[in-house]
């Protein structure tokens, strides 16, 4: 009777710790819509300059589960641009990559399909900054959700 009693807490302290596991405060997702805000100039670590996108200029990401999409408007150009692909998001780095997209997109394909940026997420914006071969940041681009 006793081991049945010890084996029946041993199991039910088990399930409770495993539930507790399970409800970590939640984390911020890139799952969404955004629109691109800003970009910054890096000093190497800090923003020495902040970009304002140009009027009419618009930059749209849409993350699903696993693949992204992004499309550019620039009002002097008469052609989009777009591009689509898979992602992926670790703690402080994100991974895309771009399977196909405009002309000018699949020409630039033929030398870099993978792009790794350093991630700064929160719930409503995002940073992606790219960094060079030494690990020092140059620039990055700015989103806000919008969905």
């Amino acid at each position: 009777m006793k081991k049945s009693v010890l084996l029946f807490t041993l199991i039910f302290v088990f399930l409770i710790v495993g539930s507790f596991k399970n409800h970590e405060p939640n984390s911020p997702t890139i799952v969404g819509t955004w629109e691109l805000q800003s970009f910054y100039n890096y000093d190497g670590e800090n923003i020495i300059d902040t970009i304002n996108k140009s009027d009419g200029y618009r930059q749209v990401k849409m993350y699903s589960k696993e693949k992204i999409m992004w499309t550019r408007y620039v009002p002097d150009d008469p052609h989009g641009r777009f591009g689509y692909g898979s992602y992926k998001v670790t703690d402080n780095s994100l991974v895309e990559v771009i399977e196909y997209g405009d002309d000018d997109m699949m020409k630039a394909l033929d030398t870099m399909r993978n792009f790794t940026f350093e991630l700064i997420l929160n719930e409503d914006s995002f940073s992606q900054i790219t960094v060079d071969e030494d690990g020092n940041r140059t620039f990055s681009e700015n989103y806000k959700r919008i969905d």
